[in-house]
């Protein structure tokens, strides 16, 4: 008689952590009634749910660091609730918002924003724990969300009506999906530790951040993204710049060397000479 074999259940043995997985959930809620509301033809409410995707999407980390609750499990659900809530759903947003009336170029534009949000997400995973550590390498996907959501609801502040088929928006969102597949650095907000003592003008600076939302939110939130998204551009001018004056400057001091050891090779040749001379001239005395 054959002895029975058991089969254990593969799969996760230690479980997962529920709160920052809460957090992640609650954020995929959000970008699933976000592309809802984009159907519906209720645009401001699409874009207020991207905005609070990206709450979660801050919680979620912030609490797993906190509670020393990272794992793989929640790494790769985060991946994926990212690509959904600020990927798929902007991306929803500004085709049935406005570029619908270029055809072809508008769900192109959508889609292109959608794939270099997947690209950007697949590179963070791998390169996370020795690349992106102080610095993003590329414009994080929840920024370039939302700013193409705050510009939604800065247009309807201004605006009564969606600019259909607007070049201008199909630019915005073909601009920001190269920035997140480039290599232009953004700074990191991983690194401001909470749990130490930072300056006191940082919270300062917070304070006056959150007085300037609150004064004109639709408004101020697309200026504080766009800014956000201008200083790793600005950044990375400065540093090409310094960069060059630095390989400038290095390439003069080379130029120099070989001029001095030129002539050092020459002044030498030309001692030889004379001293060849004077041999030959004391042998036929």
């Amino acid at each position: 008689m054959k002895p029975r074999i058991t089969r254990r259940k593969e799969g996760m043995k230690k479980g997962v952590y529920l709160l920052p997985n809460l957090c992640t959930t609650a954020s995929l809620f959000c970008g699933f009634f976000s592309v809802v509301k984009s159907l519906s033809g209720e645009f401001t409410a699409a874009a207020w749910a991207i905005m609070l995707a990206g709450i979660f999407d801050l919680l979620d980390g912030r609490i797993a660091r906190l509670a020393k609750a990272e794992s793989a499990f929640g790494i790769e659900y985060d991946s994926l609730v990212d690509l959904s809530s600020f990927g798929l759903a902007p991306g929803i947003l500004m085709y049935t918002w406005s570029l619908y009336g270029l055809s072809k170029l508008g769900w192109l534009a959508a889609f292109l924003f959608f794939a270099c949000g997947a690209l950007r997400l697949a590179r963070f995973n791998v390169q996370h724990d020795n690349v992106e550590l102080e610095y993003f390498q590329g414009l994080p996907i929840p920024i370039a969300a939302y700013v193409l959501a705050t510009y939604v609801i800065f247009h309807h502040h201004i605006f009564v009506f969606p600019p259909e088929g607007s070049i201008l928006t199909a630019v915005m969102t073909i601009v920001l999906a190269l920035l997140m597949v480039s290599t232009i650095r953004y700074r990191s907000m991983k690194v401001v530790d909470i749990n130490r003592r930072n300056s006191f003008f940082a919270l300062v600076a917070l304070v006056i951040g959150i007085v300037l939302v609150a004064i004109k939110p639709e408004v101020m939130m697309f200026v504080l993204t766009l800014g956000y998204v201008s200083s790793g551009i600005v950044e990375e001018l400065i540093t090409l710049h310094q960069s060059r004056k630095f390989v400038n400057k290095v390439r003069e001091k080379r130029a120099v060397r070989r001029e001095e050891k030129m002539l050092a090779v020459m002044a030498g040749g030309a001692d030889v000479v004379h001293f060849r001379d004077d041999v030959k001239s004391k042998n036929k005395k």
